[in-house]
This record gives structure tokens, sequence and C-alpha cells, in this order.
């Protein structure tokens, strides 16, 4: 949609004939500008959503292996979390 809308104030740039030369030559330059800025902004966007769809990937991988050493080992999982509570009343 915002390239829609950048390719026709380009387009109305180019064909005003009402600017100068210079005038238009400024505008199209920042219009570049901008659009090199946008596109920066729209891949470094994708990569964060690339790297939280990772992310969200990995601690549901996460969660699954933790679910499944709780059901295989329940008794040293119960003896880990007795020992990490006395440690945590006792402040570490």
């Amino acid at each position: 949609m915002i390239e829609e809308t950048l390719g026709e104030l380009e387009a109305r740039i180019r064909g005003a004939d009402s600017l100068g030369n210079d005038h238009k030559r400024d505008l199209l330059a920042s219009l570049a500008k901008l659009k090199k800025e946008i596109a920066a902004l729209k891949q470094t966007h994708d990569t964060a959503r690339e790297t939280q769809q990772s992310l969200k990937s990995s601690v549901e991988e996460l969660r699954s292996s933790v679910t499944g050493f709780e059901q295989s080992h329940p008794k040293l999982v119960q003896l880990v979390n007795n020992i990490s509570s006395t440690l945590a009343n006792l402040g570490f």
C-alpha cells in the first residue's frame, strides 16, 4: 500500500509542470531516500518477526521437553523443585 502511494507521489512530482527542474530533482531525491528508509525498516521488521517466530518455536519445544522430562522423571523433578524452594527461602 505504501509503495503504491509513493509511486503515485513520484508520478505527480514528475508530471508537475508548475515545479522547476531543481525542485523536482530535490523532491525526487527526498522521495528516493524515503523509499530506501522504508525498505530498510521493512527488512528490519521482517527479520524481527522471523526471530520472534523462531523464539516462540524454541519455547514451545522447550516446554514439550520439560513436560516429557517431568512425566518420565517425576521423583527427580520433585527433588529439584524442593531444593530450589529451599535455596529461594534462604535467599539464594
